[in-house]
C-alpha cells in the first residue's frame, strides 16, 4: 500500500473510530466481500448519519448486532486492514465476530432470533396459506358462490390448499429448523414426516375426545400414539434435536458406513425421542400456556380478558391456537356464547395495528412495504402467522406494541360485554358472529378499533427507542455524501489506456436459472448498493467467465472474484450470501490475480451441495460496481443460464 492509500485510509480510520463511540466502545472488527463489519459495546454511541458521509463510505446499517459499513469489493480490504491495525483488531474472522456479537445477546434476544430465522425461510407458503384461507372465508359466506356450483368447486379447492399448508405446518417448521440449526434439511422433512403419519391418532380428534388412542408401554413409560397437528413447540424442538443429533452422528460414524448408518440413527434416536421426551414436554409446555390464559379469562375480569387478549397471540407462536376451538365449543354448549372469540380476533387486529405502525417508520423502504402490506391484508381475514414471523416477531418491538393494543381491546370487549354466537372466524368476517344484543356490531367495530389504534401507536412509540435503521436507508450511487469517487482514484482504470466500444455483451457466468437482482435474499444485492446486475440460482458449483478480461482479484475465501473485462467494466461475482463464514472450505478457486482469461474459462469450483448444507444460499449475483458515466445496464430476460452460450446483461 502507497503512502498516499495508506493516509487516505488512516484519515477514514480515525473518524470511523470517533464515530462509532471511540476504541474502548468497540468489540470486533472483521470484513466480508464488500462490508466492514464492526461490533459495538454500545450500538447507540454510533452516529450512524455522520458515518454514511465517511470518505468512500457507501452506506451503513445495522444488521445482526453489527453495523455494517459498505465499502465494496477490494477497497473493503484496505480499510478494513488499516482499520483494523490502528485499533489492535486484527486477525478477527467473522464467526470470531459473530460470536462476540451474540455475547451482547440474552438467552430471550436469541431464542427470538431463532425463531425468527426458522420461519424466514418458510414465509412464503405462510403467506399463500393465510390470503387462501381469507379468499375462502370471504367466498364462503357469499350466497350466489354456494348457489353456483362451479364457485362452490372452486372455493372448495381453495379452502383445501390452504388447509393442506396449514395441516402440514409442523413439518415446515421441523425442516426450516433442523437447517437453521446446522442439520441436513432432509432429516427435518423426515421428522415432520412421523409427526404428522396416518399411523398416528389426529391430535384434534383426540383432543376432542372423538377418536380413540393407541397407548403402548417402551421402558416402562406409556406412548400414546398421538399426531403433533400444530405442534409448532414440537417441531421447533425436534429440529433442533434432529439437527444436533445429525451432526453428532456424522463426526461420530466412520466413513465407510457413514452414508447408511447415519440418516438411520438419526432417524431412529430422534423418533423415540420425539415420543417419549419432546412430544410431551412440548404438548404440556404449549397446553400449560393456553390453560393459564383461560383461567385469567375466567377468574381475574377485566384483566383476565386484557391479559388473555394481550397475550393470545404469542400462543399462535407455539401452534397451540388450534385447541381454541374446541373451548369455544364447550362454551357455546355451556352458555350459548362465546367470549373467547372476540378476544382472539381484538389480539389479531392489533398485531396488524403493529404492522401498520412498522410500514410508517419505513414507508420509504420497498422491501418492507412489500412484506408488511400483504401481512396487514392477512390479518384482516384473522390469519396473523405472516405478521408475526415476518415482521413482528422479527423486528421485536411491535409485537409488543401489538399486545399491548389486545389488551386494551380486550377492555372493550369486558366492558361491553362482547361474545359471539360461534366460533372459526375472525376480524373483518367475525363480524358476522357478533351477539347482536346490547348493539354488539356496533361494539365490535368499537373495540377492534380500538386495539388496531394501540397496536400502530404502541408501536410508533416503542420504535422511537428500539428502531434500528433498515439496509435500503443507506446512501447509494457515487456521491456519498459529496464525495467524486467510490474507490481511490489510483484504483481507477486510465481511461486513456482503453477503447470503450458502444456496445459489450456479458454471456451466462454459471449454469442454472438466471433471477433478477431484486430476488436475492441479501438486502445489499436486493437494493442494488453495489450496483446493478443480475443473480442466478446455480445448478451446478461451477463459475465461469462471462466474458474476455482480467481478474482483478479472487478473495482469500474464494468466494468472490473481482472481473474486469478488456473494455474496462468491472463486475462482481459473489458465490452465495454470506458464504465468507466458510473461510474457503467447498470453494476451489481455478484462477489467480491478474490472470487474463476468455469468456466461458472456468473460475470457481464450489461444493454446491456441502454449501447449501450448511445452511447458506448459494444464490450467485453478478454486480457492475463502476460502469462509466453515460453507459447502462441492458438484463436479458430471465431464463435458463447456461455458461458462454446467451447474453445475460448488455452494457451500452
Amino acid at each position: 500500500m502507497d503512502a498516499a492509500k495508506r493516509q487516505r485510509y488512516d484519515k477514514i480510520s480515525e473518524e470511523l473510530t470517533e464515530l462509532v463511540g471511540g476504541r474502548d466502545n468497540i468489540q470486533g472488527v472483521a470484513h466480508c466481500a464488500t462490508r466492514l463489519r464492526i461490533v459495538l459495546k454500545d450500538n447507540d454511541l454510533a452516529d450512524l448519519k455522520a458515518i454514511e458521509d465517511v470518505d468512500l463510505a457507501k452506506g451503513v446499517f445495522v444488521a445482526g448486532d453489527q453495523v455494517q459499513i459498505i465499502f465494496g469489493a477490494g477497497l473493503v480490504n484496505d480499510v478494513y486492514q488499516v482499520f483494523a491495525e490502528n485499533n489492535n483488531m486484527k486477525n478477527m474472522s467473522l464467526s470470531d465476530l459473530k460470536t462476540e456479537a451474540n455475547k451482547k445477546m440474552n438467552p430471550l434476544q436469541r431464542i427470538i432470533k431463532a425463531l425468527s430465522d426458522v420461519f424466514v425461510d418458510i414465509m412464503p407458503g405462510i403467506l399463500a396459506a393465510a390470503l387462501l384461507t381469507g379468499l375462502s372465508g370471504v367466498l364462503g359466506n357469499m350466497e350466489f358462490v354456494k348457489a353456483n356450483a362451479t364457485l362452490y368447486g372452486i372455493n372448495t379447492l381453495i379452502n383445501i390448499a390452504s388447509g393442506a399448508i396449514f395441516g402440514f405446518l409442523p413439518l415446515a417448521v421441523a425442516y426450516s429448523a433442523c437447517k437453521r440449526f446446522g442439520g441436513r434439511p432432509i432429516l427435518g422433512i423426515v421428522m415432520g414426516c412421523i409427526m404428522l403419519s396416518n399411523s398416528l391418532t389426529d391430535a384434534y380428534a383426540a383432543a376432542q375426545g372423538t377418536a380413540e388412542v393407541t397407548t403402548l408401554h417402551i421402558f416402562g413409560l406409556g406412548v400414546e400414539l398421538v399426531g403433533f397437528q400444530g405442534g409448532i413447540i414440537v417441531a421447533l424442538l425436534m429440529g433442533f434435536v434432529t439437527a444436533k443429533l445429525d451432526q453428532f452422528f456424522e463426526k461420530k460414524v466412520p466413513e465407510v458406513i457413514r452414508l447408511l448408518l447415519s440418516p438411520l440413527l438419526t432417524t431412529l434416536v430422534g423418533a423415540l425421542l420425539l415420543f417419549t421426551v419432546i412430544g410431551p414436554v412440548g404438548r404440556g409446555l404449549s397446553s400449560g400456556i393456553t390453560n393459564a390464559l383461560v383461567w385469567m379469562t375466567q377468574n381475574l375480569g377485566v384483566f383476565g380478558y386484557s391479559i388473555f387478549s394481550g397475550l393470545q397471540q404469542l400462543v399462535v407462536i407455539t401452534g397451540l391456537h388450534h385447541i381454541f376451538g374446541a373451548i369455544e365449543a364447550q362454551l357455546l354448549a355451556d352458555t350459548g356464547r362465546n367470549f373467547l372469540n372476540p378476544l382472539m380476533s381484538v389480539a389479531i387486529i392489533a398485531q396488524g395495528g403493529a404492522v401498520l405502525g412498522y410500514l410508517f417508520l419505513h414507508k420509504n423502504n420497498t422491501k418492507i412495504r412489500e412484506l408488511c402490506i400483504p401481512s396487514f391484508v392477512s390479518v384482516l381475514f384473522g390469519i396473523t402467522e405472516p405478521a408475526l414471523f415476518g415482521i413482528n416477531l422479527r423486528y421485536r418491538f411491535p409485537i409488543i406494541g401489538g399486545c399491548i393494543g389486545g389488551a386494551l381491546g380486550g377492555v372493550v370487549v369486558y366492558l361491553t360485554n362482547l361474545a359471539a354466537v360461534g366460533f372459526g372466524t375472525t376480524v373483518v368476517p367475525g363480524i358476522a358472529l357478533a351477539d347482536p344484543a346490547g348493539n354488539g356490531y356496533v361494539n365490535y367495530i368499537i373495540a377492534h378499533g380500538v386495539a388496531i389504534a394501540g397496536g400502530f401507536i404502541m408501536t410508533l412509540i416503542l420504535g422511537k427507542f428500539m428502531d434500528t435503521p433498515q439496509e435500503e436507508k443507506t446512501s447509494t450511487g457515487s456521491g456519498n455524501g459529496g464525495k467524486q469517487d467510490s474507490i481511490p482514484q489510483e484504483a481507477q482504470p486510465k481511461e486513456e489506456s482503453r477503447q470503450i466500444p458502444d456496445r459489450e455483451v456479458f454471456y451466462g457466468y454459471a449454469k442454472g436459472q438466471q433471477i433478477a437482482m431484486e430476488e436475492v435474499k441479501d438486502e445489499t444485492f436486493a437494493t442494488k448498493v453495489l450496483g446493478d446486475g443480475i443473480a442466478v440460482i446455480p445448478s451446478e458449483g461451477k463459475v465461469y467467465a462471462p466474458a474476455d478480461g482480467t481478474i482483478s482479484s479472487i478473495f482469500d475465501t474464494k468466494h468472490a472474484v473481482c472481473f474486469c473485462s478488456n473494455a474496462g467494466t468491472e463486475v462482481l461475482i459473489h458465490i452465495g450470501v454470506d458464504t465468507v463464514n466458510l473461510k474457503g472450505q467447498y470453494f476451489t478457486a481455478h484462477v489467480k490475480d491478474g490472470d487474463i482469461v476468455k469468456r466461458g474459462q472456468l473460475m470457481v469450483e464450489f461444493n454446491k451441495e456441502q454449501i447449501e448444507k450448511a445452511g447458506y444460499d448459494t444464490v450467485i449475483p453478478m454486480i457492475f460496481t463502476d460502469l462509466d458515466e453515460g453507459r447502462t445496464l441492458e438484463k436479458v430476460a430471465p431464463g435458463p443460464m447456461t455458461p458462454g452460450v446467451e447474453a445475460v446483461a448488455i452494457c451500452r
